[in-house]
């Protein structure tokens, strides 16, 4: 268990995920809890992080600083998002480990998993079969973080973890119109057709994959209670173990945002992975489930995105 004063770094603190771990710690009531901006301190130059780490010791590291984007992104720069998340992680990583760190907890993604992995998928399917292509540049990157936290412990006899959750939402998202993740990018789509008074929005593919959602705050309360709860080199699925068409949470998000004209697909845009839902019965025996129903975190995100402009304007 964290003690209350130990001095907690959340890399990534300014993003999604790092932000919502904050948050929870600080509900929590943990006093002692260390921040760096990306203009304070780059992840990707080793000396910087060598530095930071040598001065500040951190008891305890939350991972959760990343490159990030949606299927746009991560398929047009496939070189940036391996080197530099690849460059940050092993950075932090090794850092915690030279600088005495008790434990850390890596960030992944379900994005990991194999394209056509045995659905649910269990942690164990890791490694089994070919990577989604358009985003295996990401997805290889956070495998090497992940295997790494496993061969430190395995070799040194350090306590490092490692989570992977599946598709993330929530206060903190980024909303740009075609780098951002599935859900925020279709809030902005319809919030903008409402205002504009558009008569029909079309969305990419044609609707039929699969995907499970699970709201940021959720996760944040899940990567707090791994820290104080589990041990161990296999990870750990982060999800509700619920899933929906894009088709259906398409229909979902022009819902609450009120938008009421007509949807289209457009067939020749990439699908990305037929189906990806997580097997969470792991998290589950482990005492942790998920609170936030979909609808509810939507409209809190669309909340979210209407009084954070500067969110909206990327």
């Amino acid at each position: 268990m964290m003690d209350k004063n130990a001095k907690i770094y959340v890399a990534g603190h300014r993003g999604m995920v790092g932000s919502a771990i904050v948050r929870e710690l600080n509900r929590q009531g943990y006093t002692n809890i260390i921040t760096r901006t990306h203009k304070e301190l780059d992840l990707c130059r080793q000396d910087a992080v060598e530095e930071f780490f040598a001065a500040e010791k951190p008891d305890y590291v939350f991972l959760a600083a990343a490159k990030v984007g949606g299927i746009v992104a991560n398929d047009e720069a496939q070189a940036d998002f391996m080197y530099d998340n690849m460059i940050l992680e092993m950075n932090v990583i090794h850092s915690a480990w030279k600088n005495g760190c008790k434990k850390l907890e890596f960030l992944g993604s379900s994005c990991i998993y194999p394209r056509l992995a045995p659905q649910p998928m269990k942690e164990d399917c890791l490694l089994t079969s070919a990577l989604e292509k358009t985003n295996e540049a990401y997805a290889l990157a956070k495998i090497s973080g992940l295997k790494y936290c496993e061969y430190l412990n395995r070799q040194y006899g350090t306590d490092y973890i490692s989570v992977m959750p599946t598709n993330l939402y929530g206060p903190n998202d980024n909303y740009h119109p075609t780098h951002s993740h599935v859900l925020p990018a279709l809030i902005r789509r319809f919030h903008e057709a409402k205002e504009q008074n558009l008569p029909y929005v079309t969305c990419w593919g044609d609707g039929s994959p699969l995907r499970e959602f699970l709201y940021v705050d959720d996760l944040a309360n899940l990567c707090v209670f791994l820290m104080n709860h589990y041990s161990g080199n296999e990870t750990v699925n982060a999800g509700t173990g619920k899933e929906l068409t894009i088709k259906e949470l398409t229909e979902l998000v022009a819902k609450v945002i009120g938008y009421t004209g007509e949807i289209r697909w457009d067939p020749t845009k990439p699908n990305g992975t037929p189906r990806k839902l997580l097997d969470v019965s792991k998290a589950t025996a482990l005492g942790w489930t998920y609170k936030t129903e979909l609808e509810e975190g939507i409209r809190l995100t669309y909340q979210d995105f209407l009084t954070n402009p500067m969110r909206a304007e990327r």
